[in-house]
């Protein structure tokens, strides 16, 4: 099919990739900047200070962390990284990490759609794992041991794309989110603001930082949060406060200390209704997106605390010793209805009506509670040595890490109930509510060893990497099951002159999978392998970041829905594949205009979750003056989801449709205040996000209308 027969989206999504492309060499033949171009001297300042885990001007950072653990050039990695920096969050007014990811290359962020419970963020078709400051958060059920992270809290969140087990350990295939907090600095900055918004949202917060001597300094970030969501009986509340403080004695050694404290007060906007009413038709029409069928009281509470800190000692010029250390308590408390999607076996399939079939207006809801508690200590300790060899410079990395969770279930259910959908009346008894029943404890250990080298050789560059893994699980009374992994990683890199670097890379992961096949039996390791090949173009003097990658993904051992009992899971695939293209530019044009656009291409195995093959974004701010004013400015942003059946283990859902989603910003920025108006979803389009095999679907935000106030001093 030629590019004039697509869909209009789809020929826009590949005009708007060849767009980028023939922009590139006029990109390359621009001269060096000027001392006198404002613009320039801002982006030179901060490519000459920038590091992995600094604050960075604008959008396009120029190092990350993640990809390598080093503190490594963007241009010298060759893997898929993105790194959504502390500008941007803040442009686009990132309310959540689904919303702060939005714009990012290769991530679906709301492949569940509107979930106050927690982030349904997808890479390349699967879930990825999630670390904070380079270690892992609560790698139990996302649903009943998670307290959703604050963007107010980050300086950036970094996205590596594709395995990462020789740095990691235990993880996906999909890759790792990892958010990097706001650290204390030596120069004084403060803030305190408040922002007004959709569903009687007040929020009141403050980051403030400086030093206390020639040795110390701290930083606090505080907010506190009270506000409704789009459905019904389901508030928004948080409170939280992250204390730092920083010991810098000389300019070898660091300690940075981090206590942090999350309260969270919500519930579940996912009803998880059926396909007629949502995406289907039904007599009675469609639901409203707001509709809530549990009952007032409902919840999803979260308690969580942590201590840790950040030490780096530097012996000399070529070694360095670093450890991250964190302990954490979460308390998470599920209480909630939901809809019965499943149907009634021959007589309603699923996704339909079981209890009311012909009229469609009374729905089966079913209840659960669980409480949570979870411990987790991690620690991850290498050393870096920089050395040379012939003509070889290496970057050696070599560490241990640890890690244990601890984690305590009571759990109980009440009998079904039945409510008008369309009408509900609230006011039924949950007699049951607090009848729980302990579970046996689980606990969780993982320890690793790795070895990595960087090395590079005139305009090459190497990266080969091996670790090795032991992982213990085991449950109160019960026997324990211990796993053991090795895995690596390759990478091979040219640097060509005027900033192109294509490269080629190989990398692997394996997870530890917790329970039991149907029928009786563990289930198996989840492994997964990646092949990637790319180009990166970073030019210097160039406020230019350009990402071309191709990429083949293979698991093995993937859990599926139970047939019999579609909550669990309960079967395992021997093998999946998919396989994809993205694209991925960020620049800044005329010293005033920034953008930000990517293009995906995924071809998932029908085995996956439901994911669409096309995906774009594309994101720009103007920054203008008026009347010889400036610090005027204005952004907007496209986000195009193409359509897509979710199909597993021979089972399919509903198509769901194409979407395109417009965001807005208007913002007036001083020296000392800033004002702006963020609109996401600013048409207000109703849409589902996704329609699951199984018999749910999950709606999207609508529009969200967020004012806010700063003031810096």
């Amino acid at each position: 099919m030629s590019i004039a027969q697509a869909p209009f989206a789809h020929r826009a999504a590949t005009l708007a990739v060849l767009a980028f492309v023939h922009v590139l060499p006029a990109f390359a033949q621009q001269s060096e900047p000027t001392a006198g171009t404002l613009g320039e001297i801002r982006v030179n300042a901060n490519a000459e200070r920038e590091t992995a885990t600094s604050p960075v001007v604008g959008y396009r950072a120029r190092r990350a962390l993640t990809a390598t653990k080093t503190d490594t050039p963007l241009a010298e990695t060759p893997q898929s990284v993105t790194v959504v920096t502390r500008d941007q969050l803040v442009d686009q007014g990132a309310t959540n990490l689904q919303d702060a990811l939005s714009y990012a290359a290769g991530v679906r962020s709301d492949g569940y759609g509107l979930d106050s419970r927690a982030d349904s963020v997808m890479i390349r078709g699967t879930e990825p794992s999630v670390y904070l400051d380079g270690l892992q958060q609560n790698s139990a059920g996302w649903y009943t041991s998670t307290t959703r992270p604050d963007p107010y809290t980050m300086e950036r969140i970094e996205v590596l794309r594709g395995p990462a087990g020789m740095l990691f350990g235990a993880g996906t295939a999909a890759g790792v989110v990892n958010m990097v907090s706001k650290r204390p600095l030596q120069e004084a900055q403060r803030e305190v603001g408040v922002q007004f918004g959709s569903w009687g949202r007040k929020q009141v917060q403050a980051d403030l930082t400086g030093p206390l001597s020639a040795q110390w300094s701290y930083r606090l970030v505080a907010l506190h949060r009270k506000a409704d969501t789009q459905v019904d009986h389901v508030p928004d509340d948080r409170t939280l406060i992250a204390p730092s403080l920083a010991w810098r004695p000389d300019g070898a050694t660091s300690l940075i200390l981090q206590g942090f404290w999350q309260k969270d007060k919500t519930g579940s906007t996912s009803q998880f209704f059926p396909w007629a009413g949502t995406l289907l038709s039904n007599p009675n029409g469609q639901l409203p997106t707001n509709r809530f069928i549990g009952e007032p009281g409902d919840g999803y509470d979260s308690d969580r605390q942590s201590f840790g800190w950040q030490f780096e000692h530097r012996f000399n010029d070529q070694w360095t010793l670093r450890q991250n250390l964190r302990t954490a308590r979460n308390e998470n408390d599920s209480d909630y209805f939901y809809a019965n999607f499943f149907g009634n076996n021959a007589d309603v399939p699923a996704g339909g009506w079981s209890v009311d079939p012909v009229n469609q207006r009374l729905i089966e809801r079913r209840y659960s509670r669980t409480i949570t508690r979870t411990r987790m200590t991690g620690v991850d300790t290498h050393a870096e040595g920089r050395l040379q060899t012939g003509a070889v410079q290496h970057t050696l990395l070599t560490g241990l890490d640890y890690s244990r969770q601890r984690e305590h279930k009571r759990q109980g259910t009440s009998q079904a109930s039945v409510i008008d959908a369309y009408a509900p009346v609230y006011g039924v008894d949950v007699p049951d509510r607090g009848n729980l029943v302990g579970q046996p404890g689980t606990t969780q250990r993982n320890i690793g060893i790795y070895l990595q080298d960087q090395m590079k050789l005139d305009r090459w560059i190497f990266v080969a990497g091996l670790r090795h893994d032991r992982a213990t699980a085991s449950t109160d009374g019960k026997d324990s099951e211990t796993t053991t992994a090795t895995t690596k990683r390759l990478g091979l890199m040219y640097a060509l002159p005027a900033g192109w670097s294509p490269y080629l890379s190989y990398t692997e992961s394996f997870t530890p999978q917790a329970g039991r096949l149907v029928g009786g039996g563990l289930f198996k390791p989840l492994r997964g392998e990646q092949v990637e090949a790319g180009v990166k173009y970073l030019p210097d003097g160039v406020p230019l970041a350009f990402t071309a990658s191709v990429y083949r993904l293979k698991e093995k051992n993937r859990t599926v829905w139970d047939p019999a009992d579609l909550l669990r899971f309960g079967r395992q695939l021997d093998e999946t594949r998919n396989k994809g293209v993205e694209l991925e530019m960020k620049t800044t044009m005329a010293r005033d205009t920034d953008v930000i656009a990517h293009y995906n291409y995924i071809d998932a195995d029908r085995k996956l979750p439901g994911m669409p093959r096309h995906q774009a974004a594309v994101w720009g701010k103007q920054r203008f003056a008026i009347a010889g004013l400036r610090g005027f400015s204005v952004g907007a942003g496209l986000r195009y989801m193409g359509d897509f059946i979710d199909r597993q283990d021979g089972t399919s859902g509903p198509r769901v449709p194409s979407v395109t989603l417009l965001d807005l910003v208007f913002a007036y920025d001083t020296d000392t205040w800033r004002f702006a108006l963020n609109v996401n979803n600013a048409t207000d389009k109703t849409y589902v996000s996704t329609c699951l095999s199984r018999g749910d679907c999950w709606w999207g935000a609508r529009r969200n209308v967020v004012a806010s106030a700063t003031y810096r001093f």
